[in-house]
């Protein structure tokens, strides 16, 4: 969906899976400050939003999340996923139940493969799911922010600020009165900073949960069985996952970013060593520079020099080996 923000003065917009939004309003590093002193707001109205009714929503979920909700209490936010059989990662869903109805937005596009999974998933359980993304918009507000959410509106306050499902047809409103606006790739930075992996960026087809930090954030280790459970299981307790997740001092020296899926090499291979992992994503942040996450195999020595792409990359811990 083309978010009406995109006609405002300076509005630049955002490219790939963030199509429809704006990247930035015209200055992203001043946008970045401004989110990191909790003002401002994010316009996320192109993600999904789901929605689940009925009595048995929080049980049924529970046996379909890799997170314990079947008694999350009104107000709570949470964050959730989906796995494959053999525990990939499919889904991910950040939620928050009112008292009625469990409230969760996913990355764009994504909400109908979604819908599909948890129709066919319902049998005799008295609930229903409905995609809202034509009628509510997700727009982010920073911690710290003194912004309040208009009456009526879900709110879904994480310690990185709060999301709310406004209702689409008041985002221009609200936006013009709770700005300054800021773009997509200010909320990437400082994403990136924070080390939070999302969906169809650090994962790939045959992502784990183990990999990229999503353990006791997003999958709960001591609740009942739920699909792919058992590649949980076995990774946790064997503490071996093929890959894990790196932050990246990038050399700012270069023009360019490396792009999503840049190969990852040891500097002292150069250019033609064998790949050992791929950037997901590469920003530049107000403070640090260009930096990057990427997935690497586990046995990549934790304070190698890399070579993300063709640029010269240190490397952080965020997934232990």
């Amino acid at each position: 969906m083309k978010s009406p923000l995109l006609s405002l003065p300076g509005a630049v917009p955002a490219e790939g899976r963030d199509e429809g939004v704006a990247a930035h309003y015209g200055d992203p590093f001043r946008e970045q400050r401004a989110l990191a002193a909790g003002t401002g707001l994010v316009d996320l109205s192109h993600r999904g939003v789901v929605t689940v009714t009925g009595d048995d929503r929080l049980s049924w979920l529970h046996l379909l999340l890799t997170q314990h909700v079947s008694e999350l209490p009104p107000g709570r936010a949470t964050e959730a996923l989906i796995l494959s059989a053999n525990g990939h990662i499919e889904h991910a869903l950040s939620l928050v139940d009112d008292g009625e109805t469990v409230w969760a937005h996913v990355e764009p596009g994504t909400q109908d493969a979604l819908l599909a999974y948890l129709e066919s998933m319902k049998f005799f359980y008295r609930v229903e799911v409905a995609d809202r993304t034509g009628d509510f918009a997700v727009v982010h507000l920073p911690a710290g922010s003194v912004a309040e959410a208009p009456d009526g509106v879900v709110v879904r306050e994480t310690p990185y600020g709060r999301d709310l499902f406004l209702p689409r047809d008041g985002l221009e409103a609200y936006a013009a009165a709770n700005g300054p606006l800021a773009g997509t790739l200010a909320y990437e930075a400082l994403r990136v900073e924070a080390h939070r992996p999302r969906l169809g960026f650090e994962t790939d087809h045959r992502t784990i949960p183990h990999e990229v930090g999503l353990i006791g954030t997003a999958v709960h280790l001591q609740k009942g069985c739920y699909r792919g459970q058992e590649t949980v299981a076995r990774v946790h307790n064997l503490g071996k996952p093929p890959r894990r997740l790196v932050f990246l001092h990038l050399d700012g020296s270069e023009v360019h970013l490396p792009p999503h899926g840049a190969p990852i090499r040891l500097a002292s291979d150069g250019e033609e060593g064998r790949q050992l992992g791929f950037v997901t994503t590469a920003v530049r942040h107000y403070e640090l520079g260009p930096i990057a996450l990427a997935l690497v195999k586990r046995n990549v020595p934790v304070d190698a020099p890399l070579v993300a792409g063709t640029t010269a990359a240190s490397q952080e811990t965020v997934v232990e080996p």
